[in-house]
């Protein structure tokens, strides 16, 4: 009797289990938004680095032995700051040996014109001399010749003819003028060796000076080349400074995105090191050539951030996202509610119906409506 109830018991089991299996499943629960006014927005977005605004290399004038390195990298100098020193004892002397040629050089300037300067071609009256070659080419008139006829038809020249002197008038140059040119000469040969005298001790002042490496700028230094008792030759660097206060972000895009970049253009910027802040910054350059990368080509672009966070790392990466454009105060529905066809889901009293709408700018969260909505409907977001 025992067995026929549970026998009993689990065939109604069994019944009871196979007609809540052929019930249907509760539809899955749907999010809706508001149709509402406002912004929409359409953006780019990359990745980049940060890099420094401003980056200088700096090095010696002239070749020699480091004898001081005051900095390391990631020190932080200021403008005119001494980093390092290489031996400036030969640069010394050739400052002293060019001071003194200058010095000798002025000392013959002045002894030559402290010389007679009588002015030249200054006459001892108020009134100008005449050569005396002058006087000679004055043409001296004789009496007039009284013609004497002769047997023959030839008429004789007058035997007497005024006589006019050869000689040249034009003036020549004075004695005291050629006296005057000799004279400053020496004043002349005086001052170019003063004026190269001048211009080597500018020379040697300026390797002087090149012994030392000084901070241009005020900034971070990034690398030192060399130690103390290294040999170095003028004009390589030594050190790498920059400018870490102007701190911007070097980014490139695909073609298809740079298109839509142009200077002046908002962004905002995210860091690896601080997740979920957002900086300020906006677009100050955009490479007007492409560089390939594979398959793509890629332009480069700078965004300089509106105020520079601090403690910025040289080469850390970014998020970039650009704002290409931007609709004010238009009506919008968030853009997962808005299907590939155009359609919408809107959610009535009555139930759930699709309906066609006009689709202005789709942006990245929102997109405008045009036409097919009011403010207030209520639209079912897709995927949830």
């Amino acid at each position: 009797m025992g067995g026929l109830v549970a026998v009993a018991i689990l065939l109604t089991s069994v019944g009871a289990y196979a007609l809540a299996s052929d019930e249907p499943a509760a539809p899955a629960k749907t999010s809706t938004a508001k149709v509402d006014r406002g912004e929409v927005t359409t953006a780019v977005a990359t990745t980049g680095s940060l890099e420094p605004a401003q980056t200088r290399s700096l090095g010696f004038a002239v070749a020699g032995t480091v004898t001081t390195v005051k900095v390391r990298p990631g020190d932080q100098v200021a403008s005119g700051q001494v980093l390092a020193e290489i031996d400036a004892t030969d640069a010394q002397e050739k400052v002293d040996d060019a001071e003194d040629t200058l010095d000798e050089a002025q000392d013959a300037l002045d002894e030559a014109e402290s010389g007679d300067s009588s002015s030249c071609g200054s006459g001892s009256g108020s009134g100008s001399i005449v050569p005396a070659a002058l006087t000679s080419a004055t043409p001296t008139p004789s009496a007039t010749p009284t013609p004497t006829p002769s047997a023959s038809a030839t008429t004789q020249a007058p035997t007497a003819s005024p006589t006019r002197s050869t000689r040249s008038t034009a003036p020549s140059p004075s004695a005291s003028s050629r006296t005057c040119t000799s004279r400053s000469d020496p004043i002349l040969s005086a001052q170019q060796r003063v004026t190269s005298a001048e211009l080597a001790l500018a020379e040697a002042e300026e390797d002087l000076a090149g012994t030392k490496v000084k901070a241009p700028i005020a900034g971070k230094v990034l690398t030192v080349a060399g130690s103390v008792g290294a040999e170095v030759n003028g004009g390589g660097t030594f050190v790498t400074l920059a400018d870490v206060a102007g701190m911007q972000v070097a980014a490139s895009f695909p073609e298809a995105d740079a298109g839509h970049l142009e200077t002046g253009l908002t962004a905002t910027v995210t860091l690896a090191d601080r997740p979920g802040e957002q900086f300020a910054a906006r677009v100050v350059q955009v490479d007007p050539v492409g560089v390939a990368d594979g398959n793509m080509v890629k332009y480069g672009a700078v965004l300089a951030f509106e105020t520079v966070p601090s403690d910025l790392l040289v080469g850390q990466s970014a998020s970039v996202k650009v704002v290409i454009s931007k609709l004010a105060d238009v009506l919008r529905v968030p853009s997962t509610a808005v299907r590939g066809d155009g359609q919408v889901v809107v959610r009535a009293a009555a139930g759930d119906e699709t309906r066609s709408v006009e689709i202005g700018v789709r942006g990245d969260q929102y997109t405008e409506i045009k036409s097919g909505l009011i403010e207030g409907d209520e639209v079912v977001i897709a995927g949830t």
